[in-house]
């Protein structure tokens, strides 16, 4: 299945954060990604992503209205929604900036 970009709406930056909406209806994703910055993630729907990782294995991750979770920079995937609903997060990026 070939699969279409998810949605990002940027919400708020700031010097210390930057807060950006991912939607995700069925069949789309996010692409290849790393992170640069540690980020926590607010999910706004209950529903399945498959997360694929760099060496191809895919972890499927259930998430849950207001089950919040934290990751560190570095992490790299790729976000995807296999399923048949729309499933859709709140991304708060903790920008580092030199001072």
């Amino acid at each position: 299945m070939e699969l279409q970009p998810a949605t990002s709406t940027q919400q708020l930056e700031t010097d210390s954060v930057r807060v950006t909406r991912w939607d995700f209806p069925p069949g789309t994703e996010t692409g290849d990604h790393r992170h640069e910055f540690d980020y926590v993630v607010v999910p706004v729907t209950d529903g399945t992503l498959t997360i694929v990782m760099p060496d191809g294995e895919a972890v499927e991750a259930a998430l849950t209205i207001g089950g919040t979770y934290e990751r560190r920079a570095g992490v790299a995937h790729n976000v995807t929604n296999q399923s048949d609903q729309i499933v859709s997060f709140v991304e708060i990026e903790l920008l580092e900036h030199a001072d």
